[in-house]
């Protein structure tokens, strides 16, 4: 589950991240409002930031600094009122009902902080770089030196003199380094005490040294949180956090239903039981040169009414030019699965090619009940195997 930067950003204050001050908005009159307050405070510049679950937001215009209110209403007014269109949004681009207004702040440098899980350590671990600001997947594949990693203890976690360390590897000096690992031990009880998949600070900032900080103050100016959804029901607080208005409908529909599904952006849609025989699915598709149209996964003991809702949801999309659905019967019988298929696609109505390959238990009366319903199922069409399936429904599909 991801959430907002607004809301990334609390959470991280409520760890002991400093973070500049701010808040939410949904309307002109709250941000125009909020500002002022801001400049009343003593703020000389203000950040507006849409919120949206898609990086990209500065080239797009969706992040603008300003240093009045009459700047931040216009802001507010642009960014509320069009749609964000970046590499990362759908080409229609995304709505923007928030807004962040915050603090602005002045930057002599940017870091890069986050913490996040190795799979191949099979240990949560730190990532930093002194190139903060821009797209760390840039800078691992051009400089790959410039990335930094500190495995976590498994049961220790995040040491403070591993923190340390990596603030003197950073080129961070006087007061700097004390705060830079308060910031990294922080970040690291929060990650772990929320249950996050990823934990990011891009960027991390220095700012220039003044009286009152000699060295500088080390900020967090923007924040990204994933989250384990499979332990949202420990983390209440963090699961209201859910806007199920930046998900994709057909996958919150499938959520609904009991359903793994995944938009792609193929045009043969795979229903099937399990998700290692799904990725397979997928996979003999593009090697017959096809391309799938979704990852689904109706799971071991799928009923009628699931499958029904996984064909309403394969349908939806006008890209769909043919299905394909690859059952193997272990713990779910075929000539129920062939039943539930028969009748779904009854009650659905199929246009396009409907290629059906079951294996298992009972195969050979599913079978049979495939047969019976061809008839009545012009579109549909039978495999022996997998390799059958794909080869057929890749050249109906054309």
């Amino acid at each position: 589950m991801k959430i907002h930067e607004y809301q990334a950003r609390s959470l991280l204050a409520r760890g002991g991240v400093p973070v500049p001050g701010g808040a939410m908005v949904t309307s002109v009159e709250e941000a125009t409002r909020v500002a002022g307050e801001l400049f009343q405070q003593g703020a000389s510049i203000v950040v507006v930031k849409a919120q949206v679950h898609a990086g990209g937001r500065g080239k797009a215009g969706f992040v603008k600094v300003v240093s009045s209110t009459e700047e931040v209403t216009d802001a507010a007014t642009f960014m509320l009122g069009n749609k964000m269109v970046s590499p990362q949004t759908p080409p229609e681009g995304l709505e923007v009902t928030r807004l962040l207004i915050a603090e602005g702040v002045d930057i002599e440098r940017e870091l890069y902080l986050a913490i996040t899980t190795d799979r191949m350590r099979r240990t949560n671990t730190l990532i930093a770089s002194a190139e903060g600001g821009v797209e760390i997947e840039q800078v691992a594949e051009a400089r790959p030196e410039a990335i930094h990693t500190v495995p976590l203890h498994p049961l220790d976690g995040l040491r403070p003199w591993q923190a340390t360390s990596l603030a003197f590897t950073l080129g961070l000096r006087g007061r700097q380094v004390r705060q830079f690992t308060a910031v990294c031990m922080q970040l690291a009880k929060v990650f772990e005490s929320s249950d996050a998949s990823l934990a990011e600070i891009n960027p991390l900032i220095i700012t220039p040294a003044d009286e009152s900080h000699p060295d500088g103050q080390v900020l967090a100016i923007d924040a990204k949180f994933n989250f384990d959804d499979n332990a949202l029901f420990r983390q209440k607080d963090i699961a209201s956090c859910f806007d199920p208005t930046e998900e994709d409908p057909d996958e919150m529909r499938a959520k609904e239903a009991g359903l793994s599904f995944v938009a792609l952006e193929g045009d043969i849609g795979c229903l099937v039981n399990g998700a290692g025989l799904a990725m397979s699915t997928m996979d003999i598709i593009k090697l017959h040169g096809g391309e799938p149209a979704n990852f689904l996964d109706v799971g071991g003991d799928a009923s009628q009414e699931a499958v029904t809702e996984a064909f309403r949801i394969i349908l939806s999309e006008d890209t769909v030019k043919g299905v394909l659905v690859n059952i193997f019967g272990g713990i779910m019988q075929c000539d129920r699965i062939a039943r539930a298929i028969v009748a779904a696609a009854e009650e659905v109505g199929f246009e396009v090619p409907l290629v059906v390959r079951l294996e298992g238990t009972n195969v050979e009366a599913a079978r049979v009940i495939l047969e019976e319903a061809s008839e009545r199922l012009p579109t549909m069409r039978t495999a022996t195997d997998l390799e059958d399936a794909a080869a057929k429904v890749c050249a109906a599909v054309g």
